[in-house]
């Protein structure tokens, strides 16, 4: 039989080509090994995003039509939306019983996260809720709930499967041998650079390309990406190691090209706008099939609709399943009377 692997992305805007490289091109390739979970983190997206709820809500069915186009398959995966699972919300309560608030504060992932805050935001990221606090607790819930035997993870979310292993272990040790305790499958892909340079893509940076960029949006984006500071005329020769429109070149472009473009650069026989105007090209050529099938999802929303309730619903039978022996397990299925 097939393992259960549970992954899922917050609903807080459309997909970027770092969700895309860092782990959605994965799951396409891992699609038909595993018995696929995917989940829209609504529940989660709401701990920083608690004041906005309107903007989570549009992006549940905004980021499933990115997850479509790129080709996860709705036939093979089963997608659901997180608050619609109250089970995962109850043995989250269940969870945050068996850790300390401290050991929270420890996780590396969520240390870095509360620093991101606070570097955007200044003494507003101070300001850091329970429920951001204790997103890693509802992480573990999401994983166990469903039986995940595997995740797909970066490095920098490995802190959360620990901890969420830890979780299992400590329910295990006082309850029973019920729950199952997640491997990590780690990607091949590393984090994709924005195109300022920064080591992360992402939307508050205003650094990033989105799958549903327009040709104008693009060519506007990539006019502006970070070069070789030192390359002053068109023809001085330059770096393009420390050239964020040659980095992209690599993403999208094919091999003989970047090799062809590589050596003109260094040679000074390549100037940054005709760099550019080709990676312009190079991105449209990439993301044209991604937006043509998106485009068929815009048109037919209530065809998303079903998906994400059908997949909803074939994720609740599984979460009910789990808690009937969570419950047994932790003497509170008062239903069952002996």
């Amino acid at each position: 039989m097939k393992k259960t692997i549970l992954t899922g992305l917050r609903p807080t805007g459309n997909l970027h080509l770092g969700h895309y490289f860092g782990a959605g091109k994965t799951w396409a390739t891992i699609q038909d090994d595993y018995n696929f979970y995917l989940e829209i983190a609504d529940v989660q997206a709401l701990t920083d995003n608690f004041d906005n709820p309107q903007k989570v809500r549009e992006n549940v069915y905004e980021i499933t039509k990115d997850l479509i186009s790129i080709g996860i398959d709705p036939n093979k995966v089963h997608y659901f939306i997180q608050s619609q699972i109250p089970e995962i919300a109850e043995l989250t309560v269940f969870y945050s019983n068996l850790v300390t608030v401290s050991r929270l504060q420890r996780n590396p992932t969520v240390k870095t996260e509360i620093a991101q805050k606070k570097e955007l935001f200044g003494n507003h990221g101070e300001s850091i809720t329970y429920g951001f606090l204790g997103y890693p607790v509802s992480q573990a819930a999401d994983i166990t709930c469903f039986k995940g035997e595997v995740v797909p993870v970066g490095d920098d979310q490995l802190p959360l499967l620990e901890q969420c292993r830890e979780i299992v272990r400590k329910f295990n040790s006082i309850y029973g041998e019920i729950l199952i305790e997640p491997e990590q499958v780690l990607s091949e892909s590393s984090r994709v650079k924005g195109l300022d340079g920064n080591e992360k893509m992402g939307k508050s940076l205003g650094n990033a390309i989105y799958l549903v960029d327009t040709p104008e949006q693009i060519q506007q984006k990539v006019m502006k990406a970070v070069t070789d500071p030192k390359k002053i005329g068109k023809d001085d020769p330059a770096d393009p190691n420390v050239c964020m429109v040659y980095y992209y070149h690599q993403l999208v472009n094919s091999k003989e090209n970047n090799e062809k473009i590589c050596a003109e650069c260094k040679k000074g026989e390549r100037g940054c706008v005709q760099c550019k105007k080709e990676l312009i090209d190079a991105l449209n050529t990439f993301l044209t099939p991604i937006r043509e099938k998106r485009k068929y999802y815009d048109e037919h929303p209530e065809e998303v609709k079903e998906i994400l309730k059908r997949g909803t619903s074939e994720a609740r039978e599984k979460a009910k399943e789990t808690m009937q022996e969570v419950r047994k397990a932790m003497k509170i299925d008062y239903e069952r009377e002996d």
